[in-house]
């Protein structure tokens, strides 16, 4: 390793990959010190149900709870924008000592009131699990007074890490799932989990779908509706994008309603295709979606292909740092980098497992550093160590590229272009492209002047 000195308590979850075996030391609490770039498990849950774009989402806690996660997916929505609005019970030194539970009720009945949700979603933030606030006594008063399901999410950020934010949101989620009416739901259909609609990715996707000759019955959560997650238990297939935020609600659905899924992506060309092509298998009984599926793919990758190989001359031989949310992105990252003949140098989570970080091993090349739950001074070293040309984050990870004068491609929640599927394939290698390419790395010869 370089000359940094890690925190003894994150030695094992920084690994050079030397083609030995190494057990990373993940699904653990930050380290105390260590300013991770993880998120609380208050951010995890309004990531996941923060895209239900007709419900209410009432942050009961601290105003400053509700600001640090107000618009946090920049999730579009093709109507309703209730889910842009933050709103906080704002809970002040008297509910702290006294309870919050009035001005929880009160909150909920004037917003109800107000807006018309079709669900209202309420987070217990820290303060709450500290006062002990009965939020569910509260949510079960308010759904009998106005009809409408009012859900309690536990999301308390002392609880654990942003995975436990996940799975906050999934049992939410479940408490909707199985409420509405199937009929007239078509045998060759499926549920899309994992995808937020960032950019309206969630639209060219279904698009894909569409094509094929497959239902699309819900997408959880991304430009979602309430009625359509009652009715999604009604579908043939549930197909997991984010495998670790939505993982556990594909198998909830499974065990409750018998509901197969399938693990995918949809980042990259290799990836996209193969899950076009996985939920085509899943209905070999119907062979028309597969010659759709091929058809379909067939298209698609001629339509960007010829892009693709010019920008590979000018990326060949760059250097890529991945620092993102789930593994599950990371793997196709690597190989998208990889067709665009660019290598990567240096690899990381927030949320990934011991399965997810073994097959980052293989995947990766032998020196590659591999990373859980990482820190800014471990980055920025790990970097300049391999002299990466690019580093791909989030809006956390964006001040250490510009500081460190790299290229920097989004890959998260603030982005506005949509980089999922075939045509988000050529908009991230464009992106990747233009940013090699820019004059200002005359000033930053890391870039070799191009």
């Amino acid at each position: 390793m370089t000359d940094l000195k890690i925190l003894k308590e994150r030695e094992s979850q920084v690994h050079r990959n030397d083609l030995k075996a190494f057990h990373m030391g993940c699904d653990t609490k930050s380290a105390a010190g260590s300013v991770s770039q993880r998120a609380c498990v208050f951010c995890g849950s309004r990531v996941v149900l923060y895209p239900v774009a007709d419900a209410l989402h009432l942050v009961h806690g601290p105003i400053g709870c509700a600001a640090y996660t107000w618009d946090i997916r920049g999730a579009l929505s093709s109507g309703p924008q209730l889910h842009r609005l933050s709103f906080s019970t704002d809970l002040r030194e008297e509910q702290v000592v006294f309870g919050g539970e009035k001005k929880l009720h009160q909150c909920l009945t004037d917003l109800i009131d107000r807006h018309a949700p079709a669900a209202a979603f309420v987070y217990a933030t820290c303060i709450v699990g500290i006062i002990g606030d009965d939020v569910d006594a509260v949510c079960r008063t308010v759904t009998r007074e106005k009809g409408i399901p009012v859900i309690p999410v536990h999301s308390e950020g002392f609880k654990g890490t942003k995975k436990d934010g996940y799975a906050a949101a999934c049992k939410a989620l479940f408490q909707l799932v199985g409420t509405g009416e199937t009929k007239d739901i078509s045998p060759v259909s499926i549920n899309i989990l994992g995808e937020f609609n960032i950019g309206g990715e969630a639209w060219m996707i279904e698009e894909y779908y569409q094509k094929m000759g497959v239902e699309v019955v819900s997408v959880l959560t991304g430009d979602s509706r309430v009625e359509k997650i009652k009715r999604s238990h009604g579908a043939a297939l549930n197909v997991v994008q984010c495998s670790g935020a939505m993982l556990q609600l594909a198998e909830m659905m499974e065990e409750a309603y018998g509901i197969p899924y399938i693990r995918v992506s949809y980042f990259g060309l290799e990836d996209t295709a193969q899950a076009l092509y996985d939920v085509a298998a899943h209905f070999s009984d119907h062979p028309e979606v597969t010659e759709a599926t091929r058809a379909l793919v067939k298209a698609e990758i001629g339509a960007v292909h010829p892009d693709l190989q010019a920008f590979k001359k000018v990326l060949k031989g760059k250097k890529a740092a991945i620092y993102v949310g789930g593994a599950f992105k990371a793997f196709s990252l690597i190989k998208a980098l990889r067709y665009l003949g660019m290598t990567t140098v240096l690899v990381g989570s927030q949320t990934g497992n011991s399965q997810d970080y073994d097959l980052l091993k293989k995947m990766c090349d032998k020196d590659t550093i591999i990373v859980d739950d990482s820190n800014p001074l471990e980055l920025s070293t790990y970097i300049m160590e391999k002299e990466a040309d690019l580093f791909i984050g989030g809006v956390k990870e964006r001040p250490i590229a510009f500081k460190m004068g790299i290229g920097f491609c989004d890959h998260n929640h603030e982005r506005k272009t949509p980089l999922a599927g075939f045509k988000g394939m050529h908009n991230f290698a464009t992106e990747v492209y233009t940013t090699a390419r820019s004059p200002v790395w005359q000033f930053a010869p890391r870039f070799g002047g191009h």
